[in-house]
């Protein structure tokens, strides 16, 4: 079968597997109702929707002392050399800080809400210059419907297809972009964080957010300050090569780390009616575990229990994904789990495979 094939699929009793096609169309599912729950209260016996502050205070204290370092380095040094590779480690700072403010969001750290926004707003607007208002609103819909059409944004990309169909549509330079989007796929992920900056001002500019004005006050602190200090410690050229090297590799870093999760998994259809933990399994994709997958991924490489239980503390994942896991294979549910070098290939040979329908059409 073809990779770019729409299926149509009745899944009963058990759901097969659809890793032959990304795009799973018109698709019914006649299940009981209660697997969710059943998994859920699997979980819950084992304590591993329980909250660990202690885990989280480590994890403060270590990139608080990252940003430190980084900060005394950018200050008391004048190699321009070192600067540089204080650039890329201050992009690998901003990753994490990323990771921290999406844990925030999903009340993965506290029970307070309050405690859990305050900390999204510095490590998102303060420390990153992302709008944690605008993460969320995206972020949500994502979570419900994943990899679905016309319901998940993180699939609707100007500059990207992941349907035969979209590519077809494209137009003018999106087109050209669309036809080798194999090639630039990585250079386009470089620039995702000059891009959530963007929407970010954008979005709050636009709409009446909750805590709209702090946001923005937060975001322009968080300008000032990283401005201010890089036009303190450099001139405007070597500023700007700083900023460059930052910025995109921590876009770089960052999609890197996001791209596995979802990209090259099956679409749904917009009417799909796969229940909530089919709807998950089978869009996501995990990445082996290793002391710095785990690290690297923020655990996001553990995207299906992420998607099953966004709530879980970082530092539960791992063990329950061995339940999960065993839970999929004892229901029929295919479960997606792959290397990083596999996942990144996957993910090419789908780009590309839907690349083709412009190259066979000659446009």
């Amino acid at each position: 079968m073809n990779s770019t094939d729409i299926v149509q699929l009745t899944i009963d009793p058990s759901p097969t597997e659809l890793t032959d096609s990304p795009l799973v169309h018109n698709t019914t599912l006649h299940k009981p109702p209660n697997q969710y729950a059943e998994l859920k209260q699997i979980i819950k016996k084992h304590g591993l929707l329980d909250k660990q502050p202690f885990y989280y205070f480590f994890q403060f204290i270590l990139i608080l002392g990252m940003l430190v370092a980084s900060m005394t380095c950018l200050l008391l040094v004048h190699n321009f050399w070192i600067q540089i590779a204080n650039a890329v480690f201050l992009a690998v700072i901003f990753t994490q800080l990323g990771f921290l403010g999406h844990e925030a969001g999903h009340r993965q750290i506290f029970h307070s809400t309050q405690k859990n926004d305050w900390i999204a707003l510095i490590a998102g607007n303060l420390l990153i210059g992302m709008s944690i208002s605008w993460w969320m609103d995206k972020h949500n819909r994502h979570h419900s419907h994943p990899n679905q059409i016309d319901l998940d944004p993180d699939i609707e990309i100007a500059v990207i297809a992941l349907t035969e169909e979209e590519a077809r549509n494209k137009r003018s330079y999106q087109r050209f972009i669309v036809k080798y989007q194999a090639f630039f796929f990585f250079p386009l992920l470089s620039l995702l964080g000059l891009g959530l900056q963007y929407d970010s001002i954008r979005f709050l500019l636009r709409n009446n957010a909750k805590n709209r004005f702090v946001e923005l006050t937060l975001m322009m602190l968080h300008y000032v300050i990283y401005i201010g200090l890089l036009l303190y410690r450099f001139n405007i050229w070597q500023a700007l090569v700083v900023v460059l090297i930052h910025q995109l590799l921590f876009g770089l870093f960052l999609g890197t780390a996001f791209a596995p999760n979802h990209k090259g998994m099956p679409i749904l259809d917009n009417d799909s009616q796969l229940s909530f933990l089919h709807r998950q399994v089978l869009t996501s994709r995990n990445v082996r575990s290793s002391i710095f997958n785990d690290f690297w991924y923020g655990g996001l490489n553990y995207q299906i229990e992420h998607h099953l239980f966004p709530s879980m503390p970082r530092n539960n994942l791992k063990e329950t994904q061995r339940i999960v896991k065993a839970y999929c294979q004892s229901h029929s549910i295919n479960y997606s789990e792959t290397g990083v070098i596999q996942s990144y290939r996957e993910i090419l040979g789908f780009l590309h495979q839907i690349s083709l329908t412009l190259h066979s059409s000659h446009s």
